[in-house]
């Protein structure tokens, strides 16, 4: 087989254990995915070996399955996925939700927050820079619903960040190219937020760069879904704030 083959099946399988662990929260077994591409478990266990070495698979426990590091997640949203073509359906569901309460700018952003924790399952989270120190956040409690936080401490450690706002606006207001960043693990650059991540949208107020959306969850999120959805809730309350 070519290097270039080889190599295009490393990724391949990379791709499969992400999407599989991202599914079920389970560490994935070479067995679970030998099936996918028609070879053998001791195949895919040396191609997980190497991915281990590379640093994009790690080992939860001694022996099982892998889940993906920081740098598994990192290249598999930076080179692997297809984002997703949002539905009309769903584009149709979002701009109904997002103009629900539109006769205050408060209520707009309140609102905005709450539609991406409902879209999203995960905490939805708004800022708005003439308010300086205030932020809007929903949906805390989905995150909590994860199986990467049924620990106490982990439980404690993120509400404590949620209610340190200053912490939160420092990462969702830094500078980026791009309609959305996406933030992980350790790039958060808080021990507390070290199985999350977030993804952050800018937003428009009279044509200025006027805040930031974002939402925040486990590191184990449906990307190819939850950037897409972001972008999109930005148009949509681009355009409604064009009323403001």
């Amino acid at each position: 087989m070519s290097t270039v083959d080889y190599n295009s099946r490393r990724k391949q399988v990379l791709n499969a254990a992400i999407n599989r662990y991202i599914k079920n929260a389970l560490p994935v077994a070479s067995d679970d995915i030998a099936e996918e591409f028609d070879l053998s478990s001791a195949t895919i266990r040396n191609i997980f070996s190497e991915l281990d070495e590379s640093g994009y698979l790690k080992h939860p426990y001694t022996s099982g399955g892998r889940i993906p590091t920081d740098k598994g997640y990192r290249y598999y949203v930076d080179f692997l996925i297809q984002q997703i073509e949002l539905l009309d359906e769903e584009k149709q569901c979002i701009l109904k939700d997002c103009k629900r309460k539109m006769r205050r700018l408060d209520d707009a952003l309140e609102n905005t927050s709450e539609v991406i924790s409902e879209i999203t399952h995960y905490a939805g989270i708004v800022s708005f820079l003439q308010w300086q120190d205030k932020i809007l956040y929903k949906g805390i409690s989905r995150i909590l619903d994860q199986p990467e936080f049924k620990d106490a401490d982990k439980i404690r450690l993120l509400i404590r960040l949620m209610e340190d706002k200053g912490k939160l606006l420092d990462i969702i207001n830094r500078d980026f190219s791009g309609k959305v960043k996406v933030y992980i693990g350790s790039e958060l650059g808080f021990p507390e937020m070290e199985n999350c991540s977030l993804v952050v949208s800018g937003f428009k107020l009279k044509n200025q760069p006027s805040g930031r959306l974002a939402v925040l969850g486990p590191m184990r999120m449906e990307y190819d879904h939850i950037i897409p959805t972001m972008e999109y809730i930005s148009e949509v309350l681009n355009q409604i704030l064009e009323d403001f």
